[in-house]
């Protein structure tokens, strides 16, 4: 297995981005390689330098870059040359079996629209993130941030591909779907919640188990949490807040530490027909190389086959 790695995106490229790739090496096992899609002038004198894991480092010359504050559709279109629109084409082409950026995340989505697209019969792709829970394991929940106003049926849609990440990549059993909302009962909610219960009751592809609020974000009353972008992005900004202060008030703590962005390295992209995994945009190195293990975990369990399958 090949993955590509955007070397120019992020706010601490290209210096995090290759020691992350160095560093996912010892992780990862030794028939994978990674591919550094970048410039010449970052990439090349980095393999020289490490002659000894050059064999699994492969070159593919990208000299563009979109900017993190660059328009993302407009970027996109206008460099063709930039690390991430060259990323993608490898990995349409086959190339690479799996493609990681902690650049620009609107870019990362026009290009996963339009180079590699979305599965048959899912409307929208949608983003996740990990939620640690008290008793040591974790949920899942999604959208954060890319489907600020769906429909009923992509929340359906969300909780199945939530469902197949839950069970292929992360191993839990019989994943208990739940829906957030401001109450347990039934008929709870706006519009968008009542209705897209009852669509997550009737569905047999899911263990949905109702209503979670948002007191039980931590606790093991489910393991896949949907809900509308603007919510989950609300949430998940909320948790990285809390974890600051944390760290700023000099609380050292088992469970608080997994609220640190760096053990997750990033999210995949459901949906999109191909393996494409979005950093934090602050990525250091140990962010980068556990991006890339969840790249390749994502590859390795065929997550995109099994969706593809579920629709």
């Amino acid at each position: 297995m090949r993955i590509g790695l955007d070397i120019s995106g992020g706010d601490k490229a290209p210096k995090a981005t290759l020691q992350g790739a160095l560093e996912a090496l010892s992780i990862l096992p030794p028939s994978t390689e990674i591919a550094l899609i970048g410039r010449e002038a970052d990439v090349l004198p980095f393999l020289d330098e490490h002659p000894e894991e050059a064999a699994r480092l492969h070159f593919i010359a990208a000299e563009d870059c979109i900017e993190m504050g660059e328009h993302p559709a407009k970027a996109f279109a206008s460099k063709p040359n930039s690390s991430i629109a060259v990323g993608f084409k490898a990995h349409a082409q086959g190339e690479i079996q799996a493609f990681a950026s902690a650049g620009n995340s609107g870019a990362m989505l026009v290009g996963s629209h339009y180079t590699i697209g979305t599965i048959d019969g899912i409307h929208r792709p949608c983003i996740t993130s990990v939620m640690p829970k008290l008793d040591g394991g974790q949920g899942i929940i999604l959208d954060v941030g890319i489907n600020p106003d769906p429909k009923p049926e992509q929340l359906l849609q969300f909780a199945i591909m939530g469902t197949a990440l839950a069970e292929q990549v992360y191993g839990v059993k019989q994943a208990k779907t739940a829906l957030l909302n401001i109450g347990e009962e039934e008929g709870k909610g706006s519009n968008l919640a009542i209705q897209s219960y009852s669509l997550l009751k009737a569905e047999n592809k899911l263990n949905f188990v109702g209503n979670v609020e948002s007191r039980d974000l931590f606790n093991n009353n489910w393991d896949v949490l949907v809900c509308d972008g603007f919510t989950g992005n609300v949430v998940l900004k909320q948790a990285e807040a809390f974890y600051r202060i944390i760290m700023k008030k000099g609380i050292s703590d088992s469970f608080f530490d997994r609220f640190n962005y760096e053990n997750y390295g990033g999210t995949p992209i459901l949906g999109v027909n191909g393996n494409v995994v979005l950093g934090h945009g602050i990525s250091n190195s140990v962010a980068i190389k556990n991006m890339l293990r969840l790249a390749h975990e994502i590859a390795e369990s065929k997550l995109n086959e099994k969706l593809k399958q579920a629709f």
